[in-house]
């Protein structure tokens, strides 16, 4: 049997990260909001592990984004299939990452593609072209490498 999965990425500002993200990739930023209300009201959470997003309660530490055509549990708006999850954590991005996400646009979208993400916040690193494809390595917000075919 398989097993359930979501790909977590640490970062300095989950929401920044998600919304660049939501956005990049056309998913749903959760709404954790009414989940948090519960949680709150039963004393199962304090305020330090708060903060607020559009005006909406949020995770301090942790946002969330997931693919619009999957599955997700309507009382904590988390998402049951294709998921990223960003967390908080105090120290900075090292050195290169150990994985990272590819965007595939295809040759006809690839141009603009990386203007669209340019303008959502990230940067270009360079554009690649080998016998075996093309593609462009960019940043994201939080200097994490992506690629986008």
């Amino acid at each position: 049997m398989s097993l359930h999965w979501k790909l977590v990425i640490d970062c300095a500002d989950p929401h920044r990260q998600a919304s660049f993200w939501a956005a990049a990739l056309e998913y749903t930023l959760e709404d954790h909001g009414a989940l948090i209300t519960r949680l709150l009201a039963a004393g199962a959470v304090g305020p330090e592990a708060l903060t607020e997003v559009d005006g909406h309660p949020a995770w301090r530490a942790l946002a969330a984004v997931r693919h619009p055509e999957d599955r997700f549990d309507p009382a904590s708006d988390t998402g049951l299939g294709r998921r990223i999850l960003f967390q908080a954590v105090p120290e900075p991005k090292q050195g290169k990452n150990r994985f990272h996400l590819d965007v595939h646009a295809g040759p006809a979208g690839r141009a603009a593609t990386v203007t669209r993400l340019e303008a959502l916040g990230a940067t270009v690193v360079r554009h690649v072209e080998e016998p075996g494809g093309s593609w462009t390595v960019m940043r994201d917000p939080e200097r994490n490498d992506f690629c986008v075919h």
